[in-house]
């Protein structure tokens, strides 16, 4: 790239997505005063950022996503004061962010996705006081988050998932008072929530699937009162669900699909008066529903498929009157039906494959 590019004075969006035999951005580049948008997206040649990148003073977005050589960021990288996205997403090498990524309080999302060798992040990370959007997915070696995660104002996503190796969350984490979404899914080495998840007074949307070191919800989940999806497909460990999860009166789906040891539903579930969809497909341990499922009024999506110890469903299921879709496919141990299940107005499809035992 000739050293000239750096004449470009009104020059404000500059693409180089894709250009894959880049090796290196001339000095000038910080020149170019006016730049907004720079997109070097798929540079996977580019091992390193001149030190003048700093003086693009304007600059607003700046993609680096999937330059898998770039080893590191040049510590001048904090003087970009108008950055607002950040994409450093499948930067395979990249190892550690400099302290001063803490000064970019105009950041507002910052994208972390596959940066697979990445172990631990600055606790400067704290400092981005306007972030709104962190993506972590994929970072398989990240081992730890520090407390001062707890500092940030305004995230509203934060993306955990696919992250290995980390096994804990700092209690800190409910301090995240604008967060709405978090997902640790495959989070295989998470071993337990703090007891603090349950101060995300604003929390909509909680994953964590295939969390196989998790055994137990903490009674503190019961305190959600956004909550509105929750998530815990494929919880090996799962047994019981704490009584407190009835408090959710804003959950809309639940979702224990794959919690196969899962024996039986709290007694109380009947409170859940939002609950739209329930997912117990695969919960092969579960022998009977509670009595109170019944009052589920809000219940539209049921999938009971591969519950194949389920042996009955109460008499009263008459009552979900908002049931549109029922799986009861492979439920090998369901001998028959309640007759009530005539008055269900709204079902649309109901699902009986491969119930051998059903009379």
């Amino acid at each position: 790239m000739p050293t000239s590019i750096g004449q470009l004075k009104a020059l404000q969006e500059f693409d180089l997505a894709g250009c894959g035999s880049l090796q290196e951005l001339p000095i000038s580049i910080g020149e170019v005063n006016a730049l907004k948008k720079f997109d070097l997206k798929g540079c996977s040649n580019l091992k390193e950022l001149p030190l003048s990148i700093s003086k693009l003073n304007a600059l607003q977005k700046f993609n680096l996503s999937r330059c898998s050589n770039l080893k590191e960021l040049p510590s001048s990288i904090g003087q970009l004061i108008t950055l607002q996205k950040f994409d450093l997403g499948g930067c395979l090498s990249l190892q550690k962010l400099p302290k001063s990524i803490g000064q970019l309080k105009a950041l507002q999302e910052f994208d972390l996705t596959m940066c697979g060798s990445l172990q631990e992040l600055p606790t400067t990370i704290g400092e981005l006081n306007a972030l709104k959007k962190f993506d972590l997915e994929g970072c398989f070696n990240l081992k730890k988050l520090f407390s001062s995660i707890g500092q940030l104002n305004s995230p509203q996503e934060l993306i955990l998932y696919e992250c290995h190796t980390l096994n804990e969350l700092p209690s800190s984490i409910g301090q995240l008072n604008a967060l709405q979404k978090l997902d640790l899914s495959y989070c295989f080495n998470l071993k337990e929530l703090p007891s603090s998840i349950g101060q995300l007074n604003a929390l909509q949307k909680l994953y964590l699937s295939k969390c196989s070191e998790l055994k137990e919800l903490p009674p503190s989940i019961g305190q959600l009162n956004a909550l509105q999806e929750l998530t815990l497909r494929d919880w090996s460990n799962l047994k019981e669900l704490p009584d407190s999860i009835v408090q959710l009166n804003s959950l809309q789906k639940l979702d224990l699909s794959g919690c196969s040891n899962l024996k039986e539903l709290p007694l109380s579930i009947g409170k859940l008066n939002a609950l739209q969809k329930l997912d117990l497909s695969w919960c092969s341990n579960l022998k009977e529903l509670p009595s109170s499922i019944d009052k589920l009024n809000a219940l539209q999506k049921l999938d009971l498929s591969m519950c194949s110890n389920l042996k009955e469903l109460p008499s009263s299921i008459a009552q979900w009157n908002s049931l549109q879709k029922f799986d009861l496919s492979r439920c090998s141990n369901l001998k028959q039906l309640p007759s009530s299940i005539g008055q269900l107005n709204a079902l649309q499809k109901l699902d009986l494959s491969w119930c051998s035992n059903l009379k």
